[in-house]
């Protein structure tokens, strides 16, 4: 997989005025360290923020500059800082980087912290600042050891620089920041679930109210960021509000650039830092360059496996959330994955379904159970062995599983894509209904004794 910031069809230089996140990359793939990094600009804006920002500044930047979180639920950024407690006298706050990212689909993250491990330090330095934090941790996906390696090695460097740690650039102010590797479960990219993981606690989602912001890691007020919302705050800091929001597109809602991405049998399979509100066409055919020669586009799904999936005359939807909810789901994480003609939605759904159901934490049992449902019946379709009713019972439960009622939002993403693929590929799943008479009633079916 390639990172590109350039389609075939469409060249632009990167540059730091229209490519915030990306700009900085190199072109052999390596990471670019502490020196590099100032040399390119590197920790000019945390230097800004201690210098010339109060702290209530910072987060009035931030949310005026329009950012939203980048890990799939778009919270306003600002907003979700606002909510920390004002009262000087709680001195123990807490900073926590959502690097869980085990969304199937979805690696834009990674790139980040393997090649620009100092944007995101930098980020969480001035956030910390923003927020009177005195410690922060950067949450990782267990399996990502190379983000965790390159992130280390900053953080030393940062330490020696003087960049963390006590008295940071002469302010007073001390923060410190660790790497936490995680033991391997999705349901930890739910912030609630990621406080007690870290706490040592099996990662099921807390109850909300209390939030985080007053009752987080070790009952201290807590904030929980995605790595690429924490990426883009040097830039707003560096260059201000009116040129972060100039960056999107006419019509998009969302301000900025996102890192946005196409896989499956594409001809040029990457991730691309673009201004929202690009279309998906123009994503999938100037930077992804359409489909492979012999295969046809059948469906896509815009932003990883928890969101639902499209039709190809939906392409020309803006990649923003708003302009993705108007053709009926979610932008998530920006990363979308074509299928193509030769595949069964009803084979793709059941590997899906598999996949979320396993990693249901199961302390609610609408998705305890419920997922597990949907995977018996999409085994028995798929095997030509399904009855009569029993599309009608999958869309039962994704109404059943929806938004508002399960504990936290893992169900409701796992049964998006299932609701939309019956919607558009019904009759692939009617297919695997077995005829009336070759379904065997349980009365009549022979009872083995002993067995």
């Amino acid at each position: 997989m390639t990172l590109t910031s350039f389609g075939p069809a469409n060249r632009i230089k990167r540059s730091a005025e229209t490519h915030p996140l990306t700009w900085r990359l190199r072109d052999d793939g390596e990471a670019v360290w502490l020196d590099e990094y100032q040399a390119k600009n590197g920790y000019a804006a945390a230097r800004k923020a201690f210098a010339d920002m109060a702290q209530d500044d910072i987060v009035q930047t931030v949310k005026d500059a329009g950012l939203k979180g980048r890990g799939g639920a778009g919270f306003p950024t600002g907003v979700k800082w606002g909510l920390m407690p004002k009262d000087e006298s709680i001195n123990i706050r807490y900073l926590l980087c959502n690097a869980d990212e085990m969304e199937p689909n979805t690696w834009k993250d990674r790139m980040l912290m393997e090649q620009l491990p100092h944007l995101l330090i930098e980020g969480m330095l001035i956030s910390a600042r923003a927020l009177k934090t005195y410690r922060g941790y950067i949450f990782l996906r267990g399996e990502y050891t190379t983000a965790a390696k390159h992130l280390n090695r900053a953080v030393e460097e940062a330490k020696a620089a003087g960049l963390l740690g006590k008295n940071i650039l002469g302010s007073g102010f001390d923060f410190e920041l660790f790497v936490h590797t995680g033991a391997g479960r999705y349901i930890c990219g739910e912030e609630t679930a990621l406080i007690n993981s870290l706490e040592g606690r099996r990662a099921n989602p807390r109850s909300k109210p209390p939030f985080p912001a007053a009752v987080g890691v070790w009952g201290k007020p807590t904030c929980v960021n995605n790595v690429e919302t924490l990426c883009n705050v040097p830039a707003i800091i560096a260059d201000g509000v009116d040129w972060y929001k100039s960056l999107a597109r006419a019509g998009s809602e969302d301000m900025g650039t996102k890192l946005m991405g196409f896989s499956g049998k594409v001809k040029n399979p990457g991730l691309w830092e673009l201004p929202f509100g690009v279309t998906g066409r123009e994503l999938f055919e100037d930077y992804a360059g359409g489909m492979r020669d012999g295969f046809k586009l059948k469906a896509w799904q815009p932003g990883g496996a928890g969101t639902g999936f499209l039709l190809p005359e939906h392409l020309d939807a803006q990649m923003y959330a708003g302009g993705i909810a108007k053709v009926g789901t979610r932008m998530g994480t920006g990363l979308a994955m074509a299928v193509d003609d030769s595949v069964n939605m009803v084979s793709l759904l059941r590997n899906m379904e598999e996949f979320f159901s396993r990693e249901s934490c199961g302390f609610c049992t609408p998705c305890r159970d419920g997922l597990p449902w949907s995977v018996k019946l999409l085994r028995a379709i798929e095997n030509g062995e399904g009855q009569a009713g029993d599309i009608e019972t999958l869309l039962g439960l994704v109404g059943f599983l929806g938004p508002g009622k399960t504990f936290c939002a893992h169900a409701p993403g796992a049964v998006e894509p299932l609701g939309s693929a019956i919607k558009y590929f019904r009759h692939e799943f009617e297919a695997g209904i077995a005829p009336v008479s070759a379904v065997v009633p349980p009365l009549a079916r022979p009872i083995v004794i002993g067995a």
